[in-house]
């Protein structure tokens, strides 16, 4: 695919439709590099319901990069990296090569909040109460339409639009995949039933009935999820006498449910994005991909996407890029969004009652008792697993480097600003004319697994050896031509 060369001065170098965690995210990815965003987002308020998020080992890792992790982390409860697979509770295995092997429940609108701000203070553009109506592109840039008629100029637009993208249908993408089979209930409510009592009702019906939960998340309110009676429209969420309705056939109980906090409905539908980009118009987060929530991956999977597309876009903008560096976005995304298709359609029918489903079950169980298979599959779930095709070379290569003791305190602390670096443990290496791009470290004494690693600005590994020569090709591959 040819990347396109982008020389114009429209009024924004991108325009990113979404206001969610993945588009607040990618703003505040291209704000690093002094890229002029706008970020249209068509709520004008908050959604008026607290649903409860968690975010992923690989996720924190990202947070810890950007210097987020300890305004996350005072809005959030963690609990242990475990139970994510099919729900499978099985003891955290030894060796989670993470320094934040945890996962972090957040409240939604607290973290798009936090991720907003930080684009904000980075100097992004927010416009709230801004849907986009229109797109054309051409070879100067996109013109986006909005709702009331204005008409915006653009370098690049990216549609973070979520699952029903607007942005995905007007480029003619296409969106294949299956739709829903089944759907389930969920949300948080308060109940009139004593906890002892819930417990045993609930503690018999999961055995068998892994759709099925009330969990308490705060004095008198639980978490509640229920199988629906069939498929119905998810842009309509269910009322409270629905979830009654339900619970009584699931159940035998309504459990005296009542006062909702909030009440969705979710299917196992799932589609992958046939394309990420078309010319100058790129899709990230649930505009490229939609699957079952089963081991809590879309939001943590948009935000990665984010991740991975921030600094690749702003050094085409920038004039810095190889040509076929913006190509890799989609070559390494596209694949991790598959793969999480293919194990939430996995781990849906581990959840059924059927005797078939149920026997494999109890298969994997027994064999994540082997702490590789267990290790294998949170790694898998929180994307701490992930290698992106570097080409040959050791196992690292294309691996994400977790965070180390460095000379100079904590790795991750030496990403903040969004810069490839090199780890130097030779002493004798040198960035050259890429020091404008790429920082240095030189620690003849940290405990790197080899004498020098080449990290992208997204902490995955380029390069590992301790030849110049072949640096400067990687450092070419991946920052453009030295002094561009």
């Amino acid at each position: 695919m040819d990347s396109p060369q982008f020389t114009s001065e429209p009024s924004f170098d991108v325009i990113i439709a979404g206001c969610g965690p993945t588009g607040a995210l990618l703003a505040a990815e291209l704000r690093l590099h002094a890229v002029r965003v706008l970020v249209l987002e068509k709520e004008t308020e908050p959604a008026p319901y607290v649903r409860i998020v968690g975010l992923h080992m690989r996720s924190l890792e990202i947070m810890a990069m950007r210097g987020l992790l300890d305004r996350l982390l005072a809005h959030g409860r963690r609990r242990p990296a475990r139970g994510f697979f099919a729900a499978i509770d099985k003891p955290v295995p030894p060796g989670l090569d993470s320094a934040h092997a945890y996962l972090l429940g957040i409240p939604q609108p607290v973290l798009v909040r936090l991720l907003e701000e930080h684009a904000a203070g980075l100097g992004a553009q927010v416009r709230h109460g801004c849907a986009v109506a229109g797109l054309e592109q051409d070879d100067d840039g996109v013109t986006v339409e909005l709702a009331d008629g204005e008409r915006l100029r653009a370098r690049c637009l990216v549609g973070c639009d979520g699952a029903r993208s607007t942005v995905r249908k007007l480029l003619g993408v296409g969106f294949p995949g299956e739709p829903s089979r089944t759907d389930t209930l969920m949300g948080e409510m308060a109940v009139g039933m004593p906890p002892e009592e819930i417990a045993a009702r609930v503690a018999g019906l999961r055995e068998t009935l892994h759709r099925f939960w009330l969990r308490p998340v705060g004095p008198e309110t639980y978490s509640v999820v229920v199988p629906a009676a069939g498929v119905g429209d998810r842009a309509e969420p269910p009322g409270i006498e629905e979830f009654r309705q339900q619970l009584r056939a699931v159940a035998g109980t309504d459990f005296g449910v009542h006062s909702p906090r909030w009440l969705s409905r979710f299917g196992d539908a799932t589609r992958l994005a046939e394309r990420y980009r078309v010319g100058r118009v790129l899709l990230a987060g649930d505009a490229a991909h939609i699957h079952p929530p089963t081991g809590g991956q879309g939001l943590n999977l948009g935000l990665q996407d984010a991740f991975n597309l921030g600094w690749k876009l702003a050094a085409q903008l920038r004039g810095r890029a190889p040509v076929t560096l913006l190509d890799t976005y989609e070559a390494e995304r596209r694949p991790v969004a598959a793969d999480v298709l293919d194990n939430t359609r996995a781990q849906m029918e581990l959840l059924s009652p059927e005797p078939g489903p149920r026997a494999v079950r109890g298969l994997l169980a027994e064999l994540m008792d082997l702490d590789e298979v267990n290790r294998h599959l949170i790694e898998k779930i929180t994307a701490t697993g992930i290698r992106y095709d570097f080409g040959e070379g050791p196992d690292l290569l294309g691996r994400r480097l977790p965070d180390l003791d460095v000379r100079q305190g904590r790795l991750y602390d030496l990403l903040r600003h969004g810069r490839g670096l090199l780890l130097d443990r030779t002493g004798r290496l040198t960035v050259g004319d890429w020091s404008d791009r790429v920082d240095h470290l030189r620690d003849l004494s940290a405990a790197l697994p080899a004498p020098g690693l080449l990290l992208r600005p997204d902490g995955h590994v380029a390069w590992i050896g301790d030849d110049q020569r072949s640096l400067d090709a990687q450092l070419s591959r991946w920052f453009g031509e030295p002094g561009q």
